[in-house]
């Protein structure tokens, strides 16, 4: 690796710190696929009916503000990855801008968030092969969860995503870029036979209205209806800048497409899915609205019409879509451990790579770890909330770093730079922000106290660790624990997500939507502002990119 100077002849700069060892193989295109094929999992084979059940017609709406919320964050990540084309950028980041501490909060959640986000793409699949395959899958209060013989199904297909992964970045590539041809003809096709064969714009109005259950709605079906869940694979082009032939072009228009792409495609079949809904369907209500003795909707609704040859490509494609996106997780999770290691938060052999330049212990640990997560989350409804929750938190590094280091390296070369100073960072950590919120103390509950469990391990960690560590700056850190501690009471007080068995009893507090948005948007401009105030100073963040132990 190459050893940052202080300042460079441009002022206040730093050499980017480069991985050695990896393949730099994954062209412009692939790299879009990748974010691509994350993108069109599992999500869009449910996100159709669980967004229009919560929030009717207004589910439009939810696609295009998770849109927009994903873009914003994905801008700060676009400018942070072409100066720092690293392997695992969306950890390595904070690690940069604000320190150890910093570095092993948003690695820790982002590990354990792509840990979980492979098993349920996994999930996804059994759960549309339960039709045909009755013995995958059971019902427990009214939520599909895997039986003893499906969870031995389930770890099979983590063991083939993690073979695929260590045969090496080009194999993964080749067969990833294949698969995502497949999954855009397919989506293409089913949003142009459901126009085609049932068009009944009068659903958008005459059920409710297009806000049945009132505008809140369409923001809880941002995180409850996996819309964002369904958005979130766009990091996929960060965490592979380390591997791409020329980050400086191909990333932001990876993001950034991939984002376009999807979000096009996905407000379209929303369209279409609720267009296409004959009306005998809707005589309870939107939230009504199911598919009996079939586990996806978008199949159930091409049987209605009468296009069996292409329900039964649903069925196809549902173990396509999910496991291409499940094959992206095992691979991107593998690199998030990896980026751990090489931050300090992690032991140093999961940075051991194989003749192919693969972290092929970190690809071991994922298969593990992955497979102890169908343990809790047995169903694909149980677990894309928490992951959900998890990744978004993760995201609102990205635009504080970004404000931390326009402050702090001013000179930086910036190949992609974005306009409006902190706006744009602002706006993306505010909505980073509300999507936690709107999300619910059900799931942030289990998510903070994953966050506990993390800091117990750091500390036993830094305790018993054979090799020298960065220090922690907790200084620079310590907006991060003032962060969760706001979230966490914001959420406990807030009117999403209400469980009375839960550890701590809460969501069903007095914070609405309105007053919610308004507090969390002062909330975040003080912790946004807190941070630049605490950030580290210049010769210490060259340290931090340097990977400086002293």
């Amino acid at each position: 690796m190459a050893a940052p100077s202080p300042t460079t002849p441009g002022g206040r700069s730093t050499t980017v710190r480069m991985d050695t060892g990896l393949r730099r193989v994954i062209g412009r295109r692939s790299l879009l696929f990748t974010g691509i094929g994350s993108i069109i999992g599992s999500g869009w084979l449910f996100g159709a009916l669980s967004a229009a059940q919560i929030a009717g017609p207004g589910a439009i709406f939810s696609w295009i503000i998770g849109a927009v919320m994903v873009a914003l964050i994905g801008l700060t990540f676009a400018e942070l990855s072409v100066m720092f084309p690293v392997t695992g950028g969306v950890i390595r980041f904070p690690q940069y801008g604000f320190g150890s501490f910093a570095g092993f909060f948003a690695g820790w959640v982002m590990w354990v968030a792509c840990a979980a986000s492979a098993p349920s793409e996994v999930l996804a699949v059994i759960q549309y092969a339960k039709p045909y395959l009755p013995w995958l899958m059971t019902s427990e209060d009214g939520v599909l969860v895997a039986t003893p013989s499906g969870l031995l199904v389930a770890i099979a297909l983590m063991a083939v995503f993690s073979v695929i992964n260590v045969l090496g970045v080009k194999a993964f590539v080749r067969f990833n870029d294949l698969l995502v041809w497949w999954k855009l003809l397919v989506i293409v096709v089913v949003i142009g036979t459901f126009f085609a064969l049932s068009f009944n714009p009068d659903n958008l109005v005459a059920h409710g209205g297009m806000f049945p259950n009132g505008g809140a709605a369409v923001f809880t079906a941002l995180p409850a209806g996996g819309i964002v869940f369904a958005y979130l694979g766009f990091r996929q082009g960060v965490e592979f800048a380390g591997e791409s032939a020329n980050p400086q072009r191909n990333v932001p228009f990876a993001v950034i497409g991939s984002i376009v792409v999807t979000g096009l495609l996905y407000v379209l079949l929303q369209i279409a899915f609720l267009t296409g809904l004959p009306g005998e369907l809707l005589g309870a209500g939107w939230s009504e609205v199911t598919f009996t003795d079939v586990a996806g909707p978008l199949a159930g609704l091409a049987t209605l019409l009468g296009a069996t040859w292409l329900a039964i490509t649903l069925y196809a494609d549902a173990i396509v879509s999910p496991g291409d996106t499940g094959l992206i997780y095992t691979a991107v999770t593998t690199r998030i451990a990896y980026a751990n290691a090489q931050n300090g938060n992690a032991p140093l052999a999961l940075t051991k790579l194989n003749r192919r330049g693969v972290p092929w212990l970190a690809a071991v640990f994922t298969f593990v770890f992955g497979c102890v997560f169908f343990l809790p989350f047995p169903g694909w409804q149980k677990i894309i909330g928490f992951i959900t929750s998890a990744t978004v938190l993760t995201f609102a590094f990205g635009p504080v770093v970004y404000g931390a280091l326009r402050r702090t390296l001013p000179d930086q070369p910036r190949p992609f730079r974005l306009p409006g100073g902190d706006t744009i960072a602002y706006l993306a950590f505010l909505s980073a922000n509300l999507i936690v919120f709107w999300t619910g103390w059900q799931i942030n509950e289990k998510l903070f106290l994953a966050i506990a469990l993390g800091y117990i391990f750091l500390i036993g960690y830094r305790r018993f660790a054979r090799r020298k560590l960065p220090a922690l700056d907790l200084r620079a850190g310590s907006w991060c624990m003032l962060w969760i501690a706001g979230m966490a009471i914001i959420s406990y007080f807030g009117e999403f997500g209400a469980d009375p068995d839960a550890l701590l009893p809460g969501g069903n507090g007095p914070i609405g939507t309105v007053s919610g948005t308004v507090i969390m948007a002062v909330f975040s401009a003080a912790i946004y502002g807190y941070a630049m105030i605490t950030r580290p100073s210049f010769e210490n963040t060259v340290a931090n990119i340097a990977g400086d132990d002293s």
